[in-house]
């Protein structure tokens, strides 16, 4: 059996997850997940890594289905629930997946789609589970889960990790941030990134403590929950902290030093996927007493650095190599950097993904010698690194999320208007960068409203513009390739 499920019989009348405030035990997701395996088994005595995938709200049922598809054998495929159709049915059809659990709300929506792809669409209100199965047993290199990250190209790439590749990255993360089973975390990250799947939902289910979900983010609704005295824990992306920050900067000084209280009697907190500012770090210290742990990691390593949970954390570092996990900077020329020396971070251990899901040629490309190429840029600073950014100015991190522009240039360029566009990430205190198009339209300039209305059928939000100019031409080098950082300069 899976451990980490195996885990959740030690405490079963513990509360796991509290959902809209409603409780539920690791009992109670034992009961729905084995449920849900048993529908998925449907008479067969293993999924033998069919492709299940699910778009539902972070919660009981979310994490149901995902244990369930596990212990069926399956592939968990999570999708996310902001995303428009066009990029649902690129994961549906690249992973050939052959069932879609869903919540209610999103049913109508996929139905066509659904039919047009063959797969069975089961809404999880009217789900009819069969009485218990017998669950199958497979090896840890069993493929477990595919997801989704932009990568360098145009089109998202499918991670995949096995059993042992989430065990591995785990327990290396209960052991180094000391979980426990009296912990009570908080959730506001999205579910289809490693971040909240694994660094929040896992690590705490597998340590027996609780993690709350609420209905929808906001400011307001986090520090309610936070003022309730439960929870101890809290990971978030630097967006979310600066988005608290300047909600608690408005609050009457009586709830301000009431809240200041309440975050001062934290265990932890974290801030991740996308580089934390030293202005918003230095504000949430004055807020909470708390110097965010900043650490590295990414969907195909799972966390690869660490500040440490005990000692001194630098601002602007992201600490040394987990326990199990292997670090070496490489150098354009290929020599391993030294101390103070800048290079590529690669890395090797039993957290690194198996490969890309059907893209050989591409899995191959991420590998030397058995090291894994991130693409990011650091430097060992006093024996802590410290993150430099991408070796590909095509590579735009923003609110937590890794975009490709060229993915955006892509769609951009089949608008009727549109001849030519360049796409870039422009500094952002908020947000880390904010993505910004150059539009090249010969014909007439479309109106820019009408633009974003029209990118939004086409794209998740996040990946939208914030930001957009007009130019005859876009700079360029003398073989005719786009020059993104003068083409910043014109913003």
């Amino acid at each position: 059996m899976i451990q980490l499920i195996q885990k959740a019989q030690l405490w079963p009348d513990k509360v796991a997850i509290k959902d809209r405030q409603i409780a539920f035990t690791y009992q109670d997701l034992l009961k729905k997940s084995r449920a849900v395996a048993s529908l998925l088994l449907h008479g067969k005595d293993d999924l033998r890594e069919e492709r299940i995938a699910f778009l539902l709200h972070p919660g009981f049922d979310y994490v149901s289905v995902q244990w369930g598809v596990w212990q069926a054998g399956g592939i968990a495929v999570p999708l996310c629930v902001d995303h428009p159709l066009p990029s649902l049915q690129y994961v549906l059809e690249d992973t050939a997946a052959k069932s879609l659990i869903v919540h209610p709300e999103f049913e109508e929506m996929l139905i066509p789609l659904a039919k047009e792809l063959g797969i069975s669409l089961l809404s999880m209100d009217r789900l009819d589970f069969p009485p218990g199965a017998t669950l199958p047993e497979f090896p840890l290199d069993r493929r477990a889960m595919i997801l989704y990250t932009s990568g360098t190209t145009s089109l998202p790439k499918g991670v995949v990790t096995t059993h042992r590749n989430i065990e591995s990255q785990i327990q290396t993360l209960v052991n180094a941030w000391e979980w426990q089973a009296e912990d009570h975390i908080l959730n506001v990250l999205p579910l289809h990134h490693v971040h909240g799947i694994i660094n929040v939902i896992s690590c705490a289910l597998w340590s027996g403590a609780c993690v709350e979900f609420l209905p929808k983010f906001s400011p307001q609704a986090v520090f309610k929950a936070f003022s309730r005295g439960e929870i101890n824990l809290f990971m978030a992306v630097p967006t979310i902290y600066y988005k608290l920050i300047n909600y608690w900067k408005n609050m009457g000084a009586a709830e301000q030093k009431n809240l200041s209280d309440r975050l001062a009697s934290f265990r932890l907190m974290v801030s991740g996927s996308a580089a934390l500012p030293v202005s918003v770090l230095e504000d949430w210290k004055r807020i909470s007493g708390h110097t965010l742990l900043e650490r590295y990691g990414m969907t195909e390593i799972g966390m690869a650095l660490s500040n440490p949970y005990r000692r001194e954390r630098r601002p602007g570092h992201v600490g040394l190599p987990l326990p199990g996990v292997e670090l070496r900077l490489v150098q354009e020329n290929g020599q391993v950097a030294g101390e103070g020396e800048e290079g590529e971070i690669q890395i090797k251990g039993p957290n690194v993904f198996l490969e890309y899901w059907q893209k050989p040629e591409a899995t191959s490309k991420s590998f030397i010698d058995g090291w894994f190429r991130t693409g990011d840029m650091a430097i060992l600073n006093n024996d802590s690194y410290r993150i430099l950014g991408r070796n590909s100015v095509d590579i735009i991190k923003s609110g937590g999320y890794k975009i490709s522009a060229l993915e955006i240039e892509e769609v951009l360029r089949s608008h009727p208007a549109i001849k030519d566009c360049g796409v870039v990430g422009l500094p952002d205190e908020e947000w880390g960068e904010v993505v910004a198009a150059s539009l090249v339209c010969p014909d007439q300039k479309p109106d820019v409203k009408k633009v974003d209305q029209w990118l939004r059928t086409k794209l998740p939000a996040y990946k939208v513009p914030r930001r957009y100019i007009f130019q005859e031409d876009l700079p360029r080098n003398t073989i005719g390739k786009v020059t993104k950082n003068a083409l910043k300069a014109f913003f």
